[in-house]
Protein backbone atom coordinates (compact mmCIF):
# COMPACT_ATOMS: atom_id res chain seq x y z
CA UNK A 1 0.00 0.00 0.00
CA UNK A 2 1.72 3.53 -0.64
CA UNK A 3 1.05 6.34 1.36
CA UNK A 4 2.24 9.95 0.38
CA UNK A 5 4.36 12.15 3.08
CA UNK A 6 1.65 14.71 3.17
CA UNK A 7 -0.80 11.48 4.56
CA UNK A 8 -1.92 11.57 7.89
CA UNK A 9 -0.25 8.25 9.95
CA UNK A 10 -3.13 5.70 10.55
CA UNK A 11 -2.86 6.13 14.74
CA UNK A 12 -3.19 9.63 14.89
CA UNK A 13 -6.10 9.27 12.59
CA UNK A 14 -7.76 6.59 14.68
CA UNK A 15 -7.13 9.02 17.73
CA UNK A 16 -8.75 12.04 16.34
CA UNK A 17 -11.72 10.20 15.07
CA UNK A 18 -12.45 8.51 18.73
CA UNK A 19 -12.22 12.15 20.24
CA UNK A 20 -15.14 13.06 17.51
CA UNK A 21 -17.00 10.13 17.75
CA UNK A 22 -17.52 11.41 21.58
CA UNK A 23 -18.50 14.89 20.33
CA UNK A 24 -20.19 13.90 17.05
CA UNK A 25 -23.05 11.69 17.10
CA UNK A 26 -26.42 12.38 15.65
CA UNK A 27 -29.40 10.78 14.65
CA UNK A 28 -32.67 11.61 12.89
CA UNK A 29 -33.97 13.61 16.25
CA UNK A 30 -31.53 16.33 15.88
CA UNK A 31 -33.11 19.48 15.93
CA UNK A 32 -30.61 21.34 14.08
CA UNK A 33 -31.70 20.15 10.68
CA UNK A 34 -29.56 21.48 7.46
CA UNK A 35 -31.48 22.89 4.65
CA UNK A 36 -33.14 20.68 2.25
CA UNK A 37 -31.14 19.32 -0.98
CA UNK A 38 -32.95 21.17 -3.75
CA UNK A 39 -31.31 19.27 -6.81
CA UNK A 40 -30.90 15.84 -8.19
CA UNK A 41 -28.67 13.11 -6.23
CA UNK A 42 -26.70 11.19 -8.56
CA UNK A 43 -25.70 7.47 -7.20
CA UNK A 44 -22.73 5.47 -8.47
CA UNK A 45 -22.42 1.81 -7.63
CA UNK A 46 -25.97 0.24 -7.76
CA UNK A 47 -25.29 -2.93 -6.50
CA UNK A 48 -27.70 -4.87 -3.87
CA UNK A 49 -26.86 -2.06 -1.51
CA UNK A 50 -26.65 0.71 -3.39
CA UNK A 51 -29.73 0.10 -5.53
CA UNK A 52 -31.47 -0.15 -1.84
CA UNK A 53 -30.21 3.11 -0.59
CA UNK A 54 -31.10 4.69 -3.97
CA UNK A 55 -34.91 3.34 -3.69
CA UNK A 56 -34.99 4.90 -0.39
CA UNK A 57 -34.05 8.44 -1.31
CA UNK A 58 -36.65 7.79 -4.17
CA UNK A 59 -39.47 7.24 -1.71
CA UNK A 60 -38.42 9.63 0.60
CA UNK A 61 -39.01 12.45 -2.18
CA UNK A 62 -35.47 12.98 -3.49
CA UNK A 63 -34.81 13.59 -7.05
CA UNK A 64 -32.16 10.82 -8.23
CA UNK A 65 -30.47 9.74 -11.06
CA UNK A 66 -28.22 6.41 -11.16
CA UNK A 67 -24.94 6.13 -13.75
CA UNK A 68 -24.72 2.60 -14.76
CA UNK A 69 -22.60 0.88 -17.01
CA UNK A 70 -25.62 -2.37 -18.31
CA UNK A 71 -28.22 -0.06 -20.47
CA UNK A 72 -30.26 -3.58 -19.33
CA UNK A 73 -29.89 -2.17 -15.37
CA UNK A 74 -31.55 1.17 -16.43
CA UNK A 75 -35.06 -0.63 -16.50
CA UNK A 76 -34.70 -2.17 -13.46
CA UNK A 77 -33.97 1.42 -11.92
CA UNK A 78 -37.05 3.53 -13.67
CA UNK A 79 -39.13 0.75 -12.09
CA UNK A 80 -37.63 1.91 -8.84
CA UNK A 81 -38.27 5.67 -9.85
CA UNK A 82 -34.91 6.49 -10.55
CA UNK A 83 -34.28 8.48 -13.71
CA UNK A 84 -30.85 6.29 -15.22
CA UNK A 85 -27.64 7.46 -17.74
CA UNK A 86 -25.04 5.36 -18.73
CA UNK A 87 -23.07 8.90 -19.41
CA UNK A 88 -21.24 10.30 -16.38
CA UNK A 89 -21.41 13.58 -17.67
CA UNK A 90 -24.91 13.74 -16.87
CA UNK A 91 -24.44 13.79 -12.87
CA UNK A 92 -22.67 17.23 -13.73
CA UNK A 93 -25.45 19.24 -12.04
CA UNK A 94 -25.83 16.81 -9.46
CA UNK A 95 -25.22 19.06 -6.07
CA UNK A 96 -24.22 16.01 -4.39
CA UNK A 97 -23.57 12.68 -5.74
CA UNK A 98 -23.00 8.81 -3.52
CA UNK A 99 -20.65 6.24 -4.73
CA UNK A 100 -21.23 2.77 -3.20
CA UNK A 101 -18.78 1.03 -4.99
CA UNK A 102 -16.30 -2.50 -4.28
CA UNK A 103 -12.91 -1.06 -3.89
CA UNK A 104 -10.36 1.59 -4.34
CA UNK A 105 -9.60 0.56 -8.43
CA UNK A 106 -13.57 0.62 -8.86
CA UNK A 107 -13.78 3.98 -7.41
CA UNK A 108 -10.77 5.55 -8.97
CA UNK A 109 -12.19 4.63 -11.93
CA UNK A 110 -15.74 6.41 -11.46
CA UNK A 111 -13.58 9.44 -10.24
CA UNK A 112 -10.49 9.47 -12.53
CA UNK A 113 -11.96 8.37 -15.72
CA UNK A 114 -10.20 5.66 -18.81
CA UNK A 115 -7.12 7.65 -20.03
CA UNK A 116 -6.97 4.84 -22.86
CA UNK A 117 -10.46 5.64 -24.09
CA UNK A 118 -9.99 9.59 -23.10
CA UNK A 119 -13.60 9.48 -20.84
CA UNK A 120 -13.63 11.82 -18.35
CA UNK A 121 -14.58 11.17 -14.42
CA UNK A 122 -16.93 12.42 -12.20
CA UNK A 123 -13.40 14.94 -11.22
CA UNK A 124 -13.91 16.30 -14.21
CA UNK A 125 -17.87 16.17 -14.16
CA UNK A 126 -19.06 17.46 -11.30
CA UNK A 127 -19.51 21.00 -10.37
CA UNK A 128 -17.46 23.22 -7.97
CA UNK A 129 -18.78 22.93 -4.27
CA UNK A 130 -20.79 19.72 -5.35
CA UNK A 131 -20.05 16.97 -2.81
CA UNK A 132 -18.68 13.98 -3.44
CA UNK A 133 -20.35 11.22 -0.85
CA UNK A 134 -17.82 8.48 -1.00
CA UNK A 135 -19.89 5.72 1.25
CA UNK A 136 -17.73 3.05 -0.25
CA UNK A 137 -15.53 0.71 1.70
CA UNK A 138 -11.69 2.08 0.90
CA UNK A 139 -8.68 2.50 2.02
CA UNK A 140 -7.76 5.61 4.26
CA UNK A 141 -4.82 6.81 1.31
CA UNK A 142 -7.48 6.12 -1.45
CA UNK A 143 -9.80 8.90 0.82
CA UNK A 144 -7.22 10.89 0.85
CA UNK A 145 -6.13 11.30 -2.09
CA UNK A 146 -9.96 11.85 -3.78
CA UNK A 147 -10.44 13.99 -0.91
CA UNK A 148 -7.46 16.06 -2.17
CA UNK A 149 -8.39 15.74 -6.10
CA UNK A 150 -11.87 17.00 -5.65
CA UNK A 151 -10.70 20.01 -3.59
CA UNK A 152 -7.98 20.85 -6.67
CA UNK A 153 -10.83 21.54 -8.45
CA UNK A 154 -13.25 23.39 -6.06
CA UNK A 155 -15.24 20.35 -5.12
CA UNK A 156 -15.83 18.56 -2.18
CA UNK A 157 -15.53 15.28 -1.03
CA UNK A 158 -17.34 13.40 2.31
CA UNK A 159 -16.07 9.62 3.41
CA UNK A 160 -19.23 7.65 4.83
CA UNK A 161 -18.57 4.44 4.92
CA UNK A 162 -21.50 2.47 6.57
CA UNK A 163 -22.11 -0.88 8.32
CA UNK A 164 -25.10 -2.92 7.64
CA UNK A 165 -26.11 -5.28 4.97
CA UNK A 166 -28.45 -4.75 1.68
CA UNK A 167 -31.57 -6.13 4.16
CA UNK A 168 -30.17 -3.16 6.53
CA UNK A 169 -30.06 -1.00 3.59
CA UNK A 170 -34.14 -1.48 2.73
CA UNK A 171 -34.99 -1.13 6.13
CA UNK A 172 -32.72 2.08 6.51
CA UNK A 173 -31.17 0.56 9.59
CA UNK A 174 -27.59 1.48 8.86
CA UNK A 175 -24.88 2.74 10.84
CA UNK A 176 -23.11 5.68 9.02
CA UNK A 177 -19.59 6.60 10.24
CA UNK A 178 -18.56 9.86 8.63
CA UNK A 179 -15.87 12.23 8.17
CA UNK A 180 -14.93 15.92 6.37
CA UNK A 181 -15.62 19.10 6.45
CA UNK A 182 -18.37 20.27 8.73
CA UNK A 183 -20.49 22.44 6.73
CA UNK A 184 -20.17 19.30 3.97
CA UNK A 185 -21.32 16.62 6.28
CA UNK A 186 -24.08 18.95 7.33
CA UNK A 187 -25.30 19.25 3.69
CA UNK A 188 -25.21 15.64 3.34
CA UNK A 189 -27.24 14.97 6.74
CA UNK A 190 -30.67 14.78 5.03
CA UNK A 191 -29.47 11.60 3.24
CA UNK A 192 -28.01 9.63 6.25
CA UNK A 193 -31.24 10.55 8.07
CA UNK A 194 -32.93 8.45 5.05
CA UNK A 195 -30.11 6.17 4.84
CA UNK A 196 -29.49 5.08 8.12
CA UNK A 197 -30.92 5.06 11.73
CA UNK A 198 -27.51 6.49 13.62
CA UNK A 199 -25.06 8.79 11.93
CA UNK A 200 -20.85 9.07 13.71
CA UNK A 201 -19.20 12.18 12.88
CA UNK A 202 -15.42 10.99 13.46
CA UNK A 203 -14.06 14.17 12.53
CA UNK A 204 -12.21 16.34 9.48
CA UNK A 205 -10.07 13.97 7.91
CA UNK A 206 -11.94 11.34 5.64
CA UNK A 207 -9.54 9.12 6.40
CA UNK A 208 -10.68 7.95 9.37
CA UNK A 209 -14.24 7.30 8.78
CA UNK A 210 -12.57 4.39 6.54
CA UNK A 211 -10.06 3.29 9.03
CA UNK A 212 -12.99 3.16 11.23
CA UNK A 213 -14.89 0.82 8.98
CA UNK A 214 -11.90 -1.83 7.68
CA UNK A 215 -11.30 -2.30 11.96
CA UNK A 216 -15.19 -2.99 12.24
CA UNK A 217 -15.49 -5.25 8.99
CA UNK A 218 -11.99 -7.38 10.51
CA UNK A 219 -13.20 -7.45 13.95
CA UNK A 220 -17.03 -8.55 12.76
CA UNK A 221 -14.36 -11.42 10.21
CA UNK A 222 -12.30 -12.72 13.32
CA UNK A 223 -15.42 -12.74 15.39
CA UNK A 224 -17.35 -14.72 12.93
CA UNK A 225 -14.01 -17.33 12.45
CA UNK A 226 -14.48 -17.57 16.26
CA UNK A 227 -18.01 -18.81 16.49
CA UNK A 228 -17.79 -20.75 13.32
CA UNK A 229 -15.13 -22.94 15.30
CA UNK A 230 -17.23 -23.03 18.37
CA UNK A 231 -20.30 -24.31 16.85
CA UNK A 232 -18.43 -26.71 14.75
CA UNK A 233 -17.01 -27.82 18.33
CA UNK A 234 -20.10 -28.37 19.92
CA UNK A 235 -21.78 -30.08 16.81
CA UNK A 236 -18.79 -32.68 16.52
CA UNK A 237 -19.07 -33.59 20.47
CA UNK A 238 -22.76 -34.09 20.20
CA UNK A 239 -24.10 -30.93 21.32
CA UNK A 240 -27.20 -29.27 19.99
CA UNK A 241 -25.28 -25.82 17.83
CA UNK A 242 -29.05 -24.03 18.34
CA UNK A 243 -28.72 -25.02 21.92
CA UNK A 244 -25.37 -24.13 22.36
CA UNK A 245 -25.80 -20.53 20.01
CA UNK A 246 -28.83 -19.88 22.37
CA UNK A 247 -27.61 -20.29 25.32
CA UNK A 248 -24.41 -17.91 23.92
CA UNK A 249 -26.34 -14.93 23.06
CA UNK A 250 -28.21 -14.93 25.79
CA UNK A 251 -25.90 -14.83 28.21
CA UNK A 252 -21.97 -13.25 27.47
CA UNK A 253 -22.31 -12.85 23.71
CA UNK A 254 -25.49 -11.42 22.55
CA UNK A 255 -24.74 -9.23 19.99
CA UNK A 256 -27.07 -9.29 17.05
CA UNK A 257 -24.35 -10.22 15.04
CA UNK A 258 -23.57 -13.23 16.42
CA UNK A 259 -27.54 -14.07 16.57
CA UNK A 260 -27.94 -13.16 12.87
CA UNK A 261 -24.88 -15.06 11.46
CA UNK A 262 -24.31 -18.34 13.89
CA UNK A 263 -28.10 -18.73 12.99
CA UNK A 264 -27.27 -18.68 9.82
CA UNK A 265 -24.05 -21.22 10.43
CA UNK A 266 -26.89 -23.82 12.69
CA UNK A 267 -29.24 -23.87 9.56
CA UNK A 268 -26.45 -23.72 6.59
CA UNK A 269 -27.24 -20.72 4.88
CA UNK A 270 -24.04 -20.71 3.12
CA UNK A 271 -25.49 -19.55 -0.29
CA UNK A 272 -24.45 -16.33 -2.58
CA UNK A 273 -25.47 -13.79 -0.04
CA UNK A 274 -24.57 -9.95 0.78
CA UNK A 275 -20.79 -9.78 1.58
CA UNK A 276 -18.98 -12.60 -0.28
CA UNK A 277 -15.56 -14.08 0.25
CA UNK A 278 -13.26 -11.87 -1.74
CA UNK A 279 -14.80 -8.64 -0.81
CA UNK A 280 -14.30 -9.61 2.54
CA UNK A 281 -10.79 -10.69 1.87
CA UNK A 282 -10.37 -7.21 -0.18
CA UNK A 283 -11.26 -5.54 3.78
CA UNK A 284 -9.20 -7.62 5.80
CA UNK A 285 -6.25 -6.95 3.74
CA UNK A 286 -6.41 -3.61 4.22
CA UNK A 287 -7.08 -3.23 7.38
CA UNK A 288 -3.62 -5.28 7.62
CA UNK A 289 -1.87 -2.87 5.64
CA UNK A 290 -3.21 -0.29 7.92
CA UNK A 291 -2.15 -2.08 10.43
CA UNK A 292 1.38 -2.92 9.16
CA UNK A 293 2.18 0.79 8.19
CA UNK A 294 1.58 1.80 11.73
CA UNK A 295 3.54 -0.80 13.66
CA UNK A 296 0.42 -2.77 14.97
CA UNK A 297 1.04 -6.79 14.95
CA UNK A 298 -2.81 -8.35 14.23
CA UNK A 299 -1.63 -12.24 14.38
CA UNK A 300 -5.81 -13.06 14.41
CA UNK A 301 -7.05 -10.88 11.62
CA UNK A 302 -4.19 -12.83 9.71
CA UNK A 303 -5.66 -15.34 10.42
CA UNK A 304 -8.86 -14.81 9.07
CA UNK A 305 -6.91 -14.18 5.79
CA UNK A 306 -5.61 -17.35 5.30
CA UNK A 307 -9.17 -18.52 6.15
CA UNK A 308 -10.51 -16.80 3.55
CA UNK A 309 -7.78 -17.77 0.84
CA UNK A 310 -8.14 -21.33 1.62
CA UNK A 311 -11.89 -20.65 1.12
CA UNK A 312 -11.86 -19.06 -1.83
CA UNK A 313 -9.46 -21.50 -3.01
CA UNK A 314 -11.57 -24.49 -2.22
CA UNK A 315 -14.59 -22.67 -4.30
CA UNK A 316 -16.00 -20.36 -1.64
CA UNK A 317 -16.22 -17.24 -4.10
CA UNK A 318 -19.44 -16.39 -4.24
CA UNK A 319 -20.80 -17.54 -0.98
CA UNK A 320 -21.63 -15.45 1.77
CA UNK A 321 -19.04 -14.38 4.43
CA UNK A 322 -21.43 -16.70 6.80
CA UNK A 323 -19.82 -19.82 4.86
CA UNK A 324 -16.78 -19.58 7.48
CA UNK A 325 -18.55 -21.87 8.94
CA UNK A 326 -18.82 -24.17 6.56
CA UNK A 327 -15.44 -24.15 5.84
CA UNK A 328 -14.57 -25.31 10.02
CA UNK A 329 -16.83 -28.03 8.93
CA UNK A 330 -15.13 -29.33 6.10
CA UNK A 331 -11.82 -28.85 8.48
CA UNK A 332 -13.50 -30.86 10.88
CA UNK A 333 -14.76 -33.83 8.38
CA UNK A 334 -18.31 -33.03 9.32
CA UNK A 335 -19.31 -32.43 5.90
CA UNK A 336 -17.16 -33.86 2.41
CA UNK A 337 -15.07 -31.33 0.46
CA UNK A 338 -17.69 -29.63 -1.74
CA UNK A 339 -17.34 -29.47 -5.57
CA UNK A 340 -15.35 -26.12 -6.88
CA UNK A 341 -18.47 -25.75 -9.38
CA UNK A 342 -20.74 -25.80 -6.62
CA UNK A 343 -20.48 -22.26 -5.23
Amino acid sequence: MYRTADEPNSASVLDRASDAVSRGQSGRGDQDKPAPIEGRIGVVGLGRMGTAMAANLVVAGRKVIGYVRRPEQANELVALGLDATSDVADLSDCEIVISMLPDDAALREVVYGHKRTGTGGLADRLMPGAIHLSMSTISPAAASELARAHAQRGQRYVAAPVFGNPDAAKARELFIITAGATADIKRCQPIFDVLGQRTFVVGNDPAAANLIKLAGNAMSAAGLEILSEILTLARKRGADPQRVLTILTETMHGSRFNKIYGDKIVKAQYAPGNFAFPLVLKDIRLALNEAETAGVPMPAISVVRDRLISGIARGYSRRDWSALGMLAATDAGLIPEPEKTSN
